[in-house]
């Protein structure tokens, strides 16, 4: 039986994993699109142009892929399949019908629920309790064709966006592996998305991390984790410099009754631990802070600042 052949785009951890998947099942992968690492980028995840040099497969890294470059250098025989695992740019319809026998993208959520960029960044911030792993048919719109498979991974009250991440690559190689054979086959059976039950998201950038100062505990919690290392950091502008909380804890400290106690937003240094007073009174537990760089924590915060409570405001 004729190996089918796969032209594959992808990137990142994703892409490793799913073109990891290919390799083992037999498929004969003709050429690999990627892209260069950009410059100034925290590179925290595999690389599919390593991939392809140690498994002895054609990969090129052009700015703007070509359909007249990327057709001369595929076999005469053409490819049956077109796949696109985590490669950052959309896919114009004449580099679909490329694959003879369909176009399928790797997304990371579960669709039609945050389609569009960084998903599992979207989905820590918004407070969901699954995020996951979705392999559908590309068609023109984003993230819009029929789904082949899905599986669901849990979100925890305290998982990092980049633990959830991990958990995602695992599902998506998990579904591609549970459903190649069906693809090669010509037995899968797709579902058509109902868009109306999700939305499109944009992409995000290190100024989204600026903390609102009038959210409640559990929606700042969220942004910490939503942003948390390798990404830039949840922050504030504190007295010139910068505050980055980097960790905090849930669940929140409850907010003490007393109509004496001031509620309004601080950072406190309480029992040897460092603390965030929400908006709502509630207090997170921060597990890992900076200012401006050098590391914060409670004895930091009375040594650097003279004080075990400092108030925290937008206008600083």
């Amino acid at each position: 039986m004729t190996r089918p052949r796969a032209l594959v785009f992808g990137y990142h951890e994703v892409g490793v994993r799913c073109l990891s998947v290919l390799i083992s099942r037999g498929v004969e992968v003709s050429l690999v699109v990627s892209h260069e690492d950009a410059a100034g980028e925290n590179i925290w995840f595999g690389s599919v142009s390593a991939l392809c040099a140690r498994a002895g497969i054609p990969c090129i890294t052009p700015g703007q892929p070509d359909l007249a470059d990327i057709v001369a250098r595929l076999p005469s025989q053409g490819v049956d399949f077109v796949f696109s695992f985590y490669y950052r740019q959309m896919l114009p319809e004449a580099m679909l019908a490329l694959g003879r026998r369909g176009a399928f993208n790797m997304h990371g959520s579960l669709l039609p629920q945050y389609r569009g960029r960084v998903p599992v960044n979207w989905a820590v911030l918004r407070g969901e309790r699954h995020a996951g792993a979705t392999l559908h048919a590309m068609v023109a719109r984003a993230d819009a064709g029929d789904i082949v498979d899905q599986q669901a991974v849990p979100i925890l009250d305290n998982d990092t966006a980049h633990q959830v991440f991990g958990k995602v690559s695992v599902a998506a190689e998990m579904v591609l592996e549970r459903s190649l054979g069906a693809l090669v086959a010509g037995r899968a059976v797709m579902r058509p998305q109902n868009l109306a039950e999700g939305g499109y998201f944009k992409g995000r950038k290190p100024a989204d991390g600026l903390i609102d100062l009038a959210a409640d505990a559990w929606a700042i919690h969220n942004l910490v984790r939503a942003v948390a290392p390798p990404y830039p950091g949840a922050f504030l502008p504190l007295q010139g410099g910068e505050l980055r909380i980097l960790r905090t804890w849930w669940p929140a400290q409850p907010p003490d009754q007393s109509p004496l106690v001031n509620a309004a937003p601080a950072l406190l240094a309480h029992a040897g631990k460092l603390w965030l007073r929400c908006a709502d009174g509630a207090r997170l537990g921060v597990l890992e802070a900076e200012f401006d760089g050098a590391p914060l924590d409670a004895g930091h915060l009375l040594a650097r600042f003279g004080t075990q409570t400092l108030p925290l405001s937008s206008n600083h």
